[in-house]
């Protein structure tokens, strides 16, 4: 089964895999006490690669480490990654550790340890138990099923109560080229460059420069837009690899398939985003923000992220309660262009504002809607040309929950 959206085709057996030439496999090895924890990903061929981090001033190892290699190498051929345990704030050792994955890894495929990406994500301020990982690496067996890239998603969940995979085919020179995406993050997401952890993997033929700044442009209005608690990971990372062996001709902007290929791209970094707000820690609804008439899109995307990070809107959302004077409240306090006389708020189907006024509405209608598990804002600030959306999830009893436990 397919969805068409133009030339771009959303496939349902979405997983990690899905473009040619990627084998990946998800384990148990012993970081955590019974769940998958480790996982590898790894293209038959050098891949061209792209990333973008946290731009938390304390990063993890890891995060150091690949972020070294994806700029240094501009190839990558595979990526070891583990749960339970995000080798942050460990000194010295927590590097050596993360420097040990890498080329453990290497030396299982015989490629050179340069060309290896190492993530981690779980309990900051431990090291990690290096032995399961070293048994897990030798031991690991990866391939190109369904069911591989399912252990993969696997694998990368902290928190996280659902896997988060998606896939899309588009038309390029002819032939079918594949871009799927894996992500985890459910908790501890503010990201200013990316999520907590995501690959993304396409058979199309890119260079790393092109690649780098397609993924650059796609995180800003998909992986910057979403927040749950406004806390940055020390951590984030998202990692895009190209093999080229779908056989299209070197994608460029020049390119007559460009435009195509760019969108694919986005609808994958989209679909992960929305999945990490909607899957918040203790989330039970996800909430969309549009804002229009804007001086610019940059600011349209921060009065929307605004909006959706505001505690008083998430937890108005969670009570079911149409108050809009906090969505009005957050817009204003934005930072951003705004004339308080033309402010346009719709929640749902209702307008509750119109030109900074306060409208009659339904508030039977409102209280339905916002039992649903999706939910809409939209603000027009009549100001300018400037879109843009940004994603996040209600405030709910459980987050405090998991979060005063999460060492338990």
């Amino acid at each position: 089964m397919m969805t068409t959206l133009g030339t771009v085709q959303q496939i349902a057996s979405k997983h990690i895999v899905s473009p040619k030439g990627f084998t990946a496999a998800g384990m148990h090895c012993g970081v955590k006490h019974k769940k998958k924890d480790l996982a590898i990903i790894y293209s038959e061929v050098p891949a061209s690669v792209a990333g973008v981090f946290t731009t938390n001033a304390i990063k993890a190892a890891p995060v150091v480490l690949t972020k070294e290699t994806v700029y240094a190498s501009r190839k990558m051929q595979a990526i070891i990654l583990n749960s339970g345990n995000a080798n942050a704030c460990t000194g010295k050792q927590g590097l050596a550790d993360a420097k040990e994955m890498q080329q453990l890894t290497a030396d299982k495929f015989g490629i050179p340890a340069n060309t290896v990406g190492v993530c981690s994500t779980g309990v900051i301020g431990q090291h990690l138990p290096m032995e399961p990982i070293r048994a897990g690496i030798q031991a690991i067996e990866l391939g190109n099923s369904v069911e591989n890239g399912v252990q993969f998603a696997e694998a990368l969940l902290t928190t996280d109560t659902v896997m988060k995979n998606t896939a899309y085919t588009v038309e390029v020179d002819g032939k079918t080229v594949t871009i799927a995406g894996t992500a985890k993050g459910s908790g501890m997401i503010e990201p200013n460059m990316a999520t907590m952890l995501g690959v993304i993997t396409t058979d199309a033929a890119i260079d790393s420069d092109t690649l780098q700044t397609l993924l650059a442009a796609a995180t800003n209005v998909t992986f910057n837009a979403i927040t749950v608690d406004g806390d940055t990971s020390t951590n984030d990372t998202v990692l895009a690899l190209a093999n080229g062996l779908a056989g299209n001709e070197l994608l460029t902007p020049e390119h007559p398939d460009w435009a195509a290929f760019k969108d694919a791209f986005r609808l994958v970094s989209q679909d992960l985003a929305k999945m990490i707000a909607k899957d918040g820690e203790g989330a039970t609804k996800l909430i969309e923000t549009t804002v229009i008439g804007a001086a610019t899109n940059v600011e349209a995307i921060k009065i929307a992220k605004t909006v959706v990070g505001s505690p008083l809107v998430k937890t108005a959302v969670y009570g079911n309660d149409a108050n809009w004077g906090r969505i009005l409240a957050a817009v204003g306090y934005s930072g951003c262009t705004i004339d308080p006389t033309n402010v346009f708020i719709k929640i749902g189907d209702e307008a509750v504002v119109d030109a900074g006024e306060p409208l009659d509405f339904s508030e039977e209608y409102l209280l339905e809607y916002l039992k649903q598990p999706e939910i809409k804002i939209v603000v027009d600030l009549h100001v300018g040309e400037g879109q843009g959306k940004a994603w996040g999830c209600d405030l709910t009893y459980d987050y405090v929950q998991i979060n005063a436990t999460y060492r338990s």
